[in-house]
């Protein structure tokens, strides 16, 4: 059967890997920002809290010119017009009539929200296959994804939506479903989780690393199937692996435990055998005062002054090198503390505490994430906005508030520039007017430009 595999880019090729099936590893030299893979979704679910606001087909936000329209048959799917509605029917007809029922039943509604959002996924995976398994993509598709390796065993196998389908779909919904749990993405525009899809041959050509080299942006375009791109983070050498992150490499406590719930492998990368090193990670500081002497000790470990400018170096700091005194910043909690101080700061228009914190939010992520990291450019343009509206706060009517207002703006255009470089790298995903058009709008506020 065709498969997938028999159409790999030039820049990639498969070899046999110590403990996982196969490795990805790159066929040439790839440039920082280049396009490793391009695939189209096989299904995509979009999350409850979208519906209604963005298109169940393509995606796409709704926008003032463009109505969403309901689908009459269940009056649970939105479309952004007749083409994706069309597009989408053939599969959405195969439980459009059972669906509000199925999801009012009492099996769904004892379900948590990640195992509703699984019966959701494998409905869709079971009406794409029953209804297209002619299609030459799909059965190239269905051909990668049954290549998979399975998850780990579970008690009992996830249900999905009653729906009328062929012998041949029937014979294989176990196999589907010990998959497609395992097997999934989180669809994101500008780092924002909108929906899960399922992009078989991503998932059988590249491993995990907490320290990835690559890594997954998606391209929603109106009237068109999702489609992933696989961007080189930072330069590969040829023969090098090529790695995702399966999840948030920030999940320092608790993502050895989803590897083993979801994926059935412990990470074996840099960041995890240095965390297994430390056998339990120490608590944090109970109160204010000793916490923010561990924000300060963290900000001189990783910079030479606050004050940072472009030529601030941005690698070369790993966990190992984290003396053991400021072992504790890697509770998530610390994190989650610090990126609730610094939007909520942001947002109430404590500018000072925000660039303070957001400091040390950064040198947090420059510890767990590599080179080029998404999240990173994101928070840095946080920072270069923060900085901003830090300026136009200020009063300018003697000489300290015009050295406060120069110095605010010199810090926001470092972070616009860190920010541009890193993002750039990344590239544009997701809906349209993304990070990239706010830092160019940035620049222009920035340096007085009309």
């Amino acid at each position: 059967m065709p498969s997938s595999l028999d159409e790999l880019p030039a820049c990639v090729r498969l070899e046999a890997h110590a403990t996982a099936r196969d490795k990805a590893v790159a066929a040439s030299d790839i440039s920082p920002g280049s396009v490793i893979l391009e695939v189209p979704s096989m299904v995509v679910l979009l999350l409850s809290s979208d519906k209604g606001r963005r298109c169940d087909f393509c995606l796409c936000s709704g926008a003032p010119e463009i109505r969403l329209a309901k689908c009459t048959g269940c009056a649970l799917y939105w479309y952004c017009g007749p083409q994706c509605q069309t597009l989408h029917w053939g599969s959405h007809k195969k439980f459009c009539k059972r669906l509000a029922s199925f999801m009012a039943s009492a099996d769904f509604q004892y379900m948590e929200a990640h195992e509703q959002l699984d019966a959701l996924l494998h409905t869709h995976l079971i009406a794409e296959i029953a209804s297209n398994a002619s299609s030459d993509i799909t059965a190239k598709q269905l051909s990668t994804f049954m290549s998979l390796l399975p998850g780990p065993p579970h008690d009992s196998l996830p249900i999905a939506c009653p729906m009328s389908v062929g012998a041949d779909v029937h014979q294989i919904l176990e196999a589907l479903f010990t998959r497609s749990g395992n097997n999934n993405f989180a669809i994101h525009s500008h780092l924002n989780t909108i929906a899960h899809g399922i992009f078989p041959l991503a998932s059988r050509l590249f491993n995990h690393s907490c320290l990835p080299n690559a890594a997954a942006r998606y391209v929603i375009r109106r009237g068109q199937s999702v489609r992933m791109e696989i961007v080189a983070l930072r330069e590969i050498k040829a023969t090098e692996e090529i790695c995702i992150p399966y999840v948030d490499p920030a999940l320092i406590e608790s993502r050895q435990q989803i590897f083993e719930l979801t994926y059935g492998f412990s990470c074996t990368c840099p960041s995890c055998n240095f965390i297994s090193t430390l056998g339990s990670i120490p608590s944090l500081p109970v109160s204010e005062a000793a916490l923010q002497k561990l924000d300060n000790t963290l900000q001189k470990h990783c910079f030479l002054s606050s004050d940072i400018d472009d030529s601030t170096p941005f690698v070369g700091l790993t966990l190992p090198d984290l003396p053991e005194n400021l072992h504790p910043v890697l509770r998530e909690s610390y994190l989650s503390r610090l990126t609730d101080t610094f939007s909520r700061s942001s947002h109430e228009g404590s500018y000072h505490v925000a660039l303070d914190v957001g400091l040390t939010v950064l040198a947090v992520y420059l510890l767990i994430y590599p080179k080029n990291y998404p999240q990173i450019g994101m928070h840095l343009l946080e920072m270069a906005k923060t900085g901003w509206n830090a300026v136009i706060a200020t009063e300018h009517d003697n000489k300290h508030q015009v050295l406060a207002k120069t110095s605010l703006l010199k810090r926001a255009r470092v972070y616009r520039n860190l920010a541009s470089n890193i993002l750039e790298v990344f590239g544009p995903e997701g809906d349209p007017a993304g990070p990239l058009e706010e830092v160019a709008l940035l620049k222009k506020l920035l340096d007085g430009e009309p």
